[in-house]
C-alpha cells in the first residue's frame, strides 16, 4: 500500500485539527511491532487523525517510523515534531444493516424540555420536562398531541 498524498493546504488543516489531540499510540523500545501496527490501524479506523508518541532519541529513526507507518497503513504523514508523529486516513463509511434501520423505526419515549417565557419579560423562563411517546408530537406552542389513527375506508370497515 502507498501513503496518501495531500496538498499543503490539506496538510495544514489536518495539522491544525491535530493540535489539541493527545497521543493514542505509543511506540517504545521494541520499535514497530505487529501489535503496534494493529493498534495504530484500529485508532485510525476509529478517529481518522491520530498522534503517535515515539520514545526514541534518534531523529532519523522517528522519520523512518513515520514513513513506514504511513506506507503500511495506507495513511498520510501529516507532521513530525519532536517525538510526536501525526497520521491521517479518511474514516471508512459505516455500513447500515437492515436490522439497524428496523430498530430506528420504532420511536422510543424521549424527554423534551419546554421553555415557557414570562409575558412581562422580567422573570426567568420556566423549564418543564415532558415525556413524549412514539405516537405523540410536540407542537410549536408547546402542546403534546397524539398522532391520529389513520382513517380506514368504509369498504374495509364493512369487510371486518
Amino acid at each position: 500500500m502507498a501513503a496518501i498524498q495531500l496538498t499543503p493546504a490539506q496538510r495544514k488543516e489536518h495539522r491544525a485539527a491535530a493540535h489539541h489531540l493527545d497521543p493514542v499510540v505509543m511506540i517504545g523500545s521494541e520499535g514497530l511491532t505487529p501489535a503496534v501496527l494493529k493498534e495504530t490501524d484500529a485508532a485510525l479506523k476509529a478517529h481518522g487523525l491520530i498522534k503517535v508518541r515515539v520514545f526514541s532519541d534518534d531523529r532519523g529513526a522517528r522519520e523512518g517510523l513515520l514513513v513506514q507507518l504511513a506506507h503500511e497503513l495506507d495513511a498520510a504523514p501529516i507532521q513530525h515534531i519532536g517525538k510526536l508523529l501525526v497520521l491521517w486516513r479518511p474514516l471508512p463509511e459505516k455500513e447500515r444493516t437492515e436490522e439497524r434501520s428496523e430498530d430506528r423505526r420504532a420511536a422510543a419515549p424521549r424527554v423534551v424540555k419546554l421553555l415557557t417565557f414570562s409575558k412581562s419579560g422580567s422573570h426567568r423562563a420556566q423549564i418543564k420536562k415532558v415525556t413524549i411517546l412514539g405516537n405523540q408530537r410536540l407542537t410549536t406552542g408547546g402542546l403534546v398531541k397524539r398522532a391520529k389513527n389513520r382513517p380506514t375506508s368504509t369498504k374495509k370497515r364493512q369487510q371486518d
